[in-house]
């Protein structure tokens, strides 16, 4: 790969699409929801019968204009609707409504990583559409099933600019644009469901060259990995290509997600073969200045914000600063806690361990989980006063307070008899008891072997059930063996 990069350049575009979470349809009343039964939301308007009028959802409108904000675009103050007329048996009308001539937002640009560097990647676009049905082959039944519940379902396309130069790029900006998705609460971002799908047009020009090479386009990939998967495998094929003198040709190919290659589909022409018109049946939308100043005033703090945030005013390094910042409501749950205690660095740690494992585990999410911000602020505080050590506050402390989160860590503490001990005299005997069995080790540390002091300390940290204070037992076992 990296000696076909030195020959060539790699130029990739890429057409993400967007199911907003609207609660209708784009055009119609119908319910806007993914896995009903096929066929139930479904409306005349949807179906298309003759004499049935369109009518613009106005929360579709604001969602566009949230993620146009979002991502640094200009907002139109006039926008239009639009047919693009082509034959597929899931599309009941004939045509699909979209937008053409007067998309909704234009321009706008996303810095993502690139290598060790950012790199902005700027849009062209950002229109609004309608999604067409689901066609699916059941080898019960002959011919095609049809289900009409995803017709009229509002999307974004967001089309950005061909200067996307590898499958990182590709992945990082599709991963920014989820979590952007989420952040804003415009979709949930699933690829697997097909609520964020993405086709990507690749080309290869040689390096140092103006000249475009011919592109091609891979359709509906459902996974930011196979993006990246089907971009590579186009690299191959294509230079292969053209290392032997061959054209590559322009066309729409599909990705085999098992061989992880690319096959033909069909030839691509040039978009004005879809005979775009405007829309009879819908008026123009103005869009005021108050009402973009509405929206803008409802945005919260973006991931990449958060992300500075988090490590220059929480002091959290980049790999904590990451995994907080990819999820909104783990930052919410972050900031809400650090309201509460100014330990930012033990705040996270316990999100990213404990917390993450036991959602993981149990299949749940932040937003259900039992310990609230002011319930880990009191377990964080007891392990800072040395009340209790991290180990036995993660292991069963918390879960003993998931179970009944209305006490509080301290008298749950106490009654499980979990504080940790400073009684010398007492570790004094469980210390003495320790090295008395293990004679051998007590000489070596003795003789210089002084890394042997933390096996003592694990003993002893066993032997009190893990009450033993840290602090107090590592210097009393120091003190004991130097006798």
């Amino acid at each position: 790969m990296k000696n076909i990069l030195e020959r060539y350049d790699l130029v990739v575009g890429l057409e993400i699409h967007v199911q907003l979470n609207t609660e209708s349809k784009l055009f119609a009343s119908d319910k806007n929801s993914f896995g009903d039964v096929p066929n139930t939301n479904v409306s005349p308007i949807t179906l298309a019968h003759p004499g049935t009028l369109p009518k613009p959802n106005r929360s579709v409108i604001s969602h566009a204009i949230k993620m146009g904000l979002a991502c640094n675009c200009d907002i139109a103050s006039y926008t239009t609707f639009d047919r693009k007329n082509y034959f597929y048996p899931d599309l009941p009308k004939g045509y699909q409504t979209t937008q053409d001539q007067y998309p909704i937002c234009r321009g706008g640009y996303l810095d993502v990583k690139s290598g060790n560097d950012k790199k902005r990647i700027k849009f062209n676009r950002i229109h609004i559409e309608e999604d067409a049905g689901k066609s699916s082959h059941d080898p019960e039944h002959e011919g095609t099933l049809l289900d009409y519940n995803r017709a009229g379902t509002p999307l974004i396309e967001m089309v950005t600019e061909p200067e996307i130069s590898s499958a990182e790029e590709a992945g990082n900006l599709l991963t920014e644009i989820r979590k952007i998705v989420r952040y804003i609460n415009v979709g949930d971002g699933n690829m697997e469901q097909g609520s964020l799908r993405c086709d990507a047009n690749i080309s290869l020009k040689p390096v140092g060259s103006k000249q475009l090479g011919k592109r091609v386009e891979i359709k509906n990939m459902n996974s930011i990995r196979n993006v990246q998967r089907a971009i590579n495998h186009e690299i191959e094929r294509q230079s292969a290509l053209l290392d032997d003198g061959k054209t590559v040709l322009q066309e729409t190919r599909g990705f085999n997600d098992e061989t992880g290659e690319t096959t033909g589909q069909r030839s691509k022409e040039e978009a004005n073969d879809y005979r775009y018109f405007p829309c009879p049946d819908l008026l123009p939308i103005a869009i005021s200045k108050d009402w973009i100043d509405q929206i803008q005033s409802t945005l919260p703090k973006l991931p990449h914000k958060v992300l500075a945030d988090l490590q220059e005013n929480y002091q959290l390094n980049l790999y904590d600063a990451e995994i907080i910042a990819d999820s909104k409501e783990l930052s919410d749950y972050f900031y809400t806690t650090s309201k509460i205690t100014s330990h930012y660095k033990r705040v996270a740690n316990w999100i990213i361990g404990p917390i993450k494992s036991y959602l993981n585990e149990s299949n749940s999410s932040i937003e259900n989980f039992e310990i609230k911000p002011t319930l880990l602020a009191e377990i964080i505080d007891l392990v800072v006063q040395d009340k209790l050590s991290f180990s036995i506050a993660s292991t069963r402390l918390l879960p003993a307070l998931i179970k009944d989160p209305k006490q509080s860590a301290l008298d749950v503490a106490q009654k499980l008899q979990l504080l940790q001990s400073d009684n010398q005299n007492e570790l004094i005997k469980i210390i003495e008891e320790v090295i008395a069995n293990m004679p051998e080790k007590a000489e070596a540390y003795k003789n210089g072997k002084k890394g042997l002091l933390g096996m003592f300390m694990g003993e002893v940290m066993k032997r009190s059930g893990g009450k033993a204070n840290p602090k107090t037992a590592n210097k009393l076992i120091a003190e004991i063996l130097e006798k």
